[in-house]
């Protein structure tokens, strides 16, 4: 399978062409979140390798003449797919390579990449971030046993030092938070409520990001018992977010 895939239509990003820097077969994150629509690490894992740097710009290329050809451009092209992709080797080549790309290609184009950030304090990881238009950060809480249960790091989780690397990205950080209900393993994973919902809006406003986009499971999740959190939910949220003078964009 190929490393680069779609151009599809994302609720968030418009028309999006995803590069996929993990291996296609299965699924390599740092994280194991209990609604990954990717299934639990432990369910898929890959026997392939992750894909080179330089197939992922020759293939990318391919790509973006075949588009030029058929009049399609796209709006953004995405880092996503099957696992953590600031966990590739090469992540900060990549993403020099995907700019001047871009640059040839697809001008107006933004790059996105969607990570859990575990990666961050990694100084290559951290600079090649800074080259991106739009780092979507995940910070779901600031309140590490929840992350221990539900995000499920499968390293060393160092949350304030996490933080602190997050408030260096400055306005520079969209942060994404995911809103969920119900329960998992007989224990809640509602983070909806107060006691989580006002120590993480409090770090976001030390973080001082120029967006937070905050959203819900929408497709299905390995988890049994997640529940969507709902409209009225997710809009106070977004209410609280907005009086602290940050924007923020709401996906139900």
């Amino acid at each position: 399978a190929s490393p680069v895939f779609g151009p599809i239509h994302s609720r968030r990003l418009g028309i999006s062409l995803g590069i996929n820097l993990l291996p296609a077969d299965g699924k390599i994150c740092s994280f194991d979140c209990i609604y990954c629509e990717c299934g639990l690490n432990a369910e898929r894992p890959p026997h392939a390798r992750m894909p080179s740097r330089e197939l992922v710009r020759s293939v990318l290329r391919d790509k973006l003449e075949t588009l030029r050809a058929e009049n399609v451009i796209p709006d953004t092209l995405t880092f996503a797919g099957n696992g953590e992709p600031t966990g590739h080797p090469q992540f900060a080549e990549i993403v020099d390579d995907v700019r001047a790309l871009r640059d040839e290609y697809c001008p107006k184009a933004v790059i996105s990449v969607l990570t859990n950030a575990t990666h961050i304090l990694k100084e290559d990881v951290f600079q090649a971030l800074l080259k991106i238009d739009n780092p979507l950060l995940k910070l779901d809480t600031v309140n590490l046993d929840y992350i221990l249960r539900v995000d499920r790091p499968n390293a060393h989780y160092d949350l304030p030092k996490l933080l602190a690397r997050m408030e260096a990205f400055g306005k520079h950080a969209i942060i994404q938070t995911m809103f969920i209900k119900g329960t998992w393993q007989g224990q809640s994973v509602d983070n909806t409520g107060n006691e989580y919902v006002l120590p993480w809006l409090e770090a976001i406003k030390r973080i001082g990001p120029r967006l937070v986009t905050i959203y819900t499971i929408d497709r299905e999740t390995p988890g049994e018992g997640l529940q969507k959190a709902t409209k009225e939910e997710l809009d106070h949220i977004a209410d609280l977010v907005r009086a602290a003078g940050i924007e923020v964009t709401v996906s139900y």
